[in-house]
């Protein structure tokens, strides 16, 4: 090979760039208002120092030129009052073995303003495999970009893949200031570990001709999710344009919301002309709050949306308050949702357990096309709040043929009969003194092992002073969702709570601890999106009710609750989720006679029981069972006029 011909292809395997001291000191003069980062060098190891030195010399325009390799760096800061334009064809790419910190950001931005960055045909790549196992410890906070209490940002063109955590994050740096005057146009994010785009907190946030697809790692594992941390963060004055999310593992647009109430600033978010195509989850997830004095006020508009092919509903809205805000879909369409599962209804509404004011304010202008024969729309009321003011028109494609369906009062009491049940209270257990009912129930009847609680999940042990406490978990993955180890914390009669430990993912895990005082303990852990059970205990072992009901998962057996001494009347609330997940329940009393018994409870069902003697205290029981259609995943046991606490048996139960 000639001598020329030799260097040129060196040049090109290892390529760098020698440092221009002379144009670099006419930046910091002030003689040049545009610079190439490369005079500032490149090594095509490692180019970080190169890229930062660049972009620290302030000047307002820098151009990252294209070496026919990529710039391979460690986490990058940007700066305020700075244009980057990246050539087309440049690759930035996240060096391998770095970003070991969770939070490590292929760019990160904290309170900088005016930025801008331009890479039509460029691409920000990491290495979202790599992240997945050792050493890195597991995290959803390595993105590619991220804004955290930034005002006018602008970025265009870019190709956002395969980090850590999302394609673009933005977030808050200072608590109360939110990201401000953000466009964003033209960018793909691929690949994604936790989100396409994740909204924190933003004003003025416009998103055009943008593509978020195919993210998967790490729940929620949307297109794009809206969630705010914090009830002083906003979501104002958001627009999203020509937008697409497709083939995500989660939901295609989800907008997670009950972090917010009415003390909030109101959200005004717009979607004109934007489309969810062949997502994992739901086309639009949309959940707000469902308290009445704490509601989140304002608008959200879909105009001319779609929502084609997405495995669940392809419209869900939970927990949306008749008072709250006004939601509004004009123009829109769902097409072919949910081939594979008839339960799921193409639109969905729901209402959550701690719900208390009826589901409603929606105006729906949708066309629904479904070759199954369903209903188009249907109401999960796990509550039992009720719907209002559900007002506008579905237009119902099958078959070829079409047919209008005004939402009208009788139209929706014929798909969403009304059902409504006494309103038992709940009893509180703060200020109780509990105490076991009987003696120790043998090994085999301390725990209930089928009993799979899902997400947060609360436990009660009765120990006496100097006993030792054990417990055996396990933490189980659901779906596809990653997993983690599980903090376990106990809380003393007295409030002290102490960690004794970790459920490992996917592994029986053994914690104990002493007890300090006679009393009831609680123990409290966490499996996030996972399922957690206890397998063995030392102690007798309940499922507590709070605040609400025990969520369990894939639950098949018999649980018992203690009637007090003095109780007349009672009831047990069971529900599933949706309209496909379901559960089959029976009460029996005492005797272990079946009292009353019901099949395939999606929405909420109610077991009432009217005592014809105040009770003596006795033991009854709910048996759960898979239903005779759709699945049996995420279900719930909500205890009134009765102690919030479920035990795998009569005697391992406690009584005020």
């Amino acid at each position: 090979m000639p001598r020329l011909a030799f260097v040129a292809a060196l040049l090109v395997t290892h390529a760098f760039a020698a440092v221009d001291q002379q144009k670099i000191d006419d930046v910091a003069a002030g003689k040049l208002t545009e610079a190439k980062a490369s005079w500032w060098g490149f090594d095509a190891a490692d180019a970080t120092a190169c890229l930062q030195a660049a972009i620290n010399s302030k000047v307002p325009k820098l151009i990252v030129d294209n070496f026919g390799q990529p710039w391979v760096v460690n986490p990058i800061k940007l700066i305020s009052s700075q244009e980057i334009l990246f050539e087309k064809g440049v690759e930035i790419q996240a060096k391998p073995g770095s970003y070991l910190g969770t939070g490590d950001c292929l760019f990160e931005a904290r309170n900088q303003h005016d930025i801008t960055l331009r890479g039509y045909g460029a691409t920000f790549r990491m290495r979202r495999d790599d992240y997945a196992k050792p050493p890195y410890k597991k995290a959803e906070w390595r993105h590619t970009l991220s804004f955290m209490s930034c005002s006018n940002v602008k970025v265009y063109g870019l190709t956002l893949a395969e980090s850590g955590g999302d394609g673009i994050y933005l977030g808050t740096a200072t608590r109360g200031v939110t990201n401000k005057g953000v466009l964003i146009k033209d960018v793909v994010c691929d690949r994604n570990y936790r989100q396409g785009i994740s909204v924190i907190t933003a004003e003025d946030l416009t998103i055009e001709d943008t593509v978020m697809k195919d993210t998967g790692g790490t729940a929620p594992m949307a297109g794009i999710d809206f969630e705010p941390n914090e009830a002083s963060e906003r979501l104002v004055n958001v627009v999203m344009r020509r937008c697409t999310v497709q083939g995500n593992r989660g939901d295609g647009y989800d907008i997670y919301i009950p972090t917010l109430h009415g003390d909030s600033e109101p959200v005004s978010m717009r979607f004109e002309s934007c489309r969810a195509v062949g997502d994992n989850g739901c086309g639009l997830r949309l959940v707000t709050g469902n308290a009445k004095a704490a509601a989140v006020l304002g608008s959200i508009a879909f105009v001319d949306c779609v929502f084609e092919r997405s495995t669940g509903s392809g419209i869900q809205v939970w927990d949306k308050p008749v008072e709250g805000l006004k939601l509004t879909f004009e123009r829109c369409q769902v097409l072919d949702p949910a081939a594979g599962t008839a339960g799921f209804a193409p639109i969905l509404l729901g209402a959550g357990q701690t719900g208390d004011q009826p589901v409603g304010g929606i105006v729906l202008d949708v066309l629904v096309r479904d070759a199954l024969e369903r209903k188009p729309f249907a109401f999960a009321d796990s509550s039992d709040v009720g719907l209002q003011e559900v007002t506008g028109t579905l237009r119902l494609e099958r078959g070829g043929k079409t047919v209008e369906l005004p939402l009208t009062k009788e139209q929706l009491a014929e798909w969403v009969p009304a059902t409504r049940y006494r309103a038992l209270p709940r009893v509180a257990l703060k200020g109780l003194a509990l105490l076991p009912v009987g003696g120790a129930p043998a090994a085999d009847q301390r725990v209930a092992p089928f009993a799979w609680l899902r997400g947060k999940g609360l436990l009660g042990v009765y120990a006496r002073q100097g006993e030792t406490v054990s417990l055996t978990f396990e933490e189980g993955q659901v779906g596809n969702y990653g997993g983690r180890a599980m903090p376990i914390e106990v809380t003393g009669p007295d409030g002290k709570v102490q960690k004794v430990g970790e459920a490992e993912f996917q592994q029986a895990t053994e914690v104990s601890f002493t007890a300090p005082a006679d009393g009831f303990y609680r123990v409290s852990a966490d499996a996030g999106a996972n399922r957690f059970r206890v397998t063995a205990a030392s102690h007798a072992v309940v499922l507590i009710g709070e605040p609400g009901s025990v969520h369990l998962i894939g639950a098949v057996g018999r649980l018992y609750f203690w009637v007090p001494k003095g109780t007349r009347e009672f009831a047990v609330r069971v529900y599933g989720e949706g309209v496909a997940e379901a559960v089959q329940a029976a009460l029996l009393d005492p005797s272990g006679k079946t009292v009353d018994e019901k099949d395939d409870i999606a929405s909420v069902h109610q077991f009432e029981v009217v005592l014809p003697q105040p009770s003596a205290g006795e033991a009854w029981s709910i048996r759960l069972n898979r239903p005779a259609h759709g699945v049996l995943e995420d279900h719930y046991v909500d205890l009134r006029g009765v102690p919030p606490l479920l035990g795998a048996s009569a005697e391992g139960l406690l009584t005020p």
